[in-house]
């Protein structure tokens, strides 16, 4: 089967008042790969009718359930039917949207964590290859081109062999109980029966987790970690601090905190190896900070000549002209779409370069080892 179309997409959540919902419809739109035609935007009936409206979505195509998405979608046409699906609700969400997705024939593209723990990423990887279909999270740091500067040169042995990683991720949004202030996101993300086990650690630990595997290419077998909810009355934990152990013998500290007042979210990270080290700051994208023992630093820029394969084809504008969230996140969607469409057209490829169903489940994993660390004081904890 040949294709010379946009790849179709379907969305679970992101109604009106949801932040997420809209980024990832601006993200899969900037390289024209993708339409969004169809959508269960909420639980509530109403809002799913006026966000489809407010996206000039016909009206039989704006369902008031994923389950009823997932069914209709799948009786119609060929030609008509959406591709895949996108999931961009709250994490206790994800594994029912995607089991009925797949199950019902649909690629799936999700928001991360996987799911609500790591017993149903497990159980959602068998559907995965039961299915034979494609499945992909929004790990979105990832995305920018000098994270795949970075990761292109620890594979390269630029820095000789990883001994130790450093990654941060703070944040101030939660220093106070925002969550009784009626902000959905704040809600969600600090009730258990949505969030999980983790609050802080869940939503951005996870991304420092995924980014230093990402980046050196080795996964963390162990972790000792300090887990606190310093704001009063708040269920789930708003700080974190965690030391790792790499599975190629290299040691790595993990830092995130929801509550450093006056961060915004200033995740960071420096990767040093037996010859020489990297740094790159989430605040300032564009640039990578390369490190050597016996010459001075050099600054790796996007858009220029001399960086990798893998940074350049997700780059869209010339140097000093600024790329970032959005940009890198639409390069998840541009990873993940070109799959859908070599599939599509029989030419598929080994390997894209997006977060799989096993970084969801090693997500997962980092997750639920970190709360049962923090329960026993800290003691070190496989993964």
């Amino acid at each position: 089967m040949s294709t010379n179309r946009k790849i179709r997409m379907g969305m679970v959540g992101g109604g009106q008042g949801a932040f997420i919902g809209a980024v990832h419809r601006i993200a899969a739109a900037i390289d024209q790969q993708i339409e969004l035609v169809c959508g269960a935007f909420s639980t509530k009936p109403e809002i799913c009718k006026a966000t489809g409206e407010e996206l000039h979505l016909p009206a039989e195509r704006s369902y008031i359930s994923f389950t009823e998405m997932m069914e209709k979608e799948a009786a119609l046409p060929l030609g008509e039917r959406m591709d895949f699906v996108v999931i961009v609700t709250p994490n206790h969400v994800h594994f029912s949207a995607a089991k009925a997705a797949l199950e019902a024939g649909f690629h799936v593209l999700s928001d991360k964590p996987a799911t609500l723990n790591h017993a149903e990423a497990v159980e959602l990887k068998k559907i995965v290859e039961k299915t034979g279909l494609l499945y992909g999270l929004s790990y979105t740091y990832t995305g920018y081109p000098m994270v795949k500067q970075a990761k292109h040169m620890v594979a390269n042995g630029d820095l000789g062999k990883i001994r130790k990683v450093i990654v941060e991720y703070p944040q101030g949004y939660l220093a106070t109980k925002l969550e009784d202030t009626g902000m959905k996101q704040a809600e969600w993300r600090t009730d258990p029966k949505r969030s999980g086990v983790a609050g802080c650690i869940g939503d951005i630990g996870s991304h420092c987790e995924n980014l230093a595997e990402y980046i050196t290419g080795q996964e963390i077998n162990e972790l000792a970690a300090d887990l606190t909810s310093f704001v009063d009355g708040r269920m789930l934990d708003d700080d974190g601090n965690i030391l790792l152990r790499f599975g190629n013998g290299a040691k790595g500290i993990l830092h995130a905190s929801q509550i450093s007042v006056g961060e915004e979210n200033n995740l960071n990270i420096r990767v040093y190896g037996e010859k020489g080290g990297l740094e790159w700051h989430q605040k300032e994208p564009n640039t990578l900070i390369v490190k050597h023992i016996d010459q001075p630093d050099q600054l790796y820029r996007t858009g220029n000549s001399y960086i990798c394969e893998a940074a350049a084809n997700v780059t869209r504008t010339p140097a000093a002209h600024p790329e970032g969230y959005l940009e890198a996140f639409a390069n998840i969607y541009l990873a993940f779409s070109q799959h859908v469409i070599d599939r599509l057209n029989g030419t598929e490829k080994a390997n894209y370069d997006y977060s799989d169903i096993d970084a969801g489940i090693r997500g997962m994993a980092f997750i639920e080892a970190s709360v049962k660390s923090s329960q026993a004081n800290a003691a070190w904890t496989k993964l």
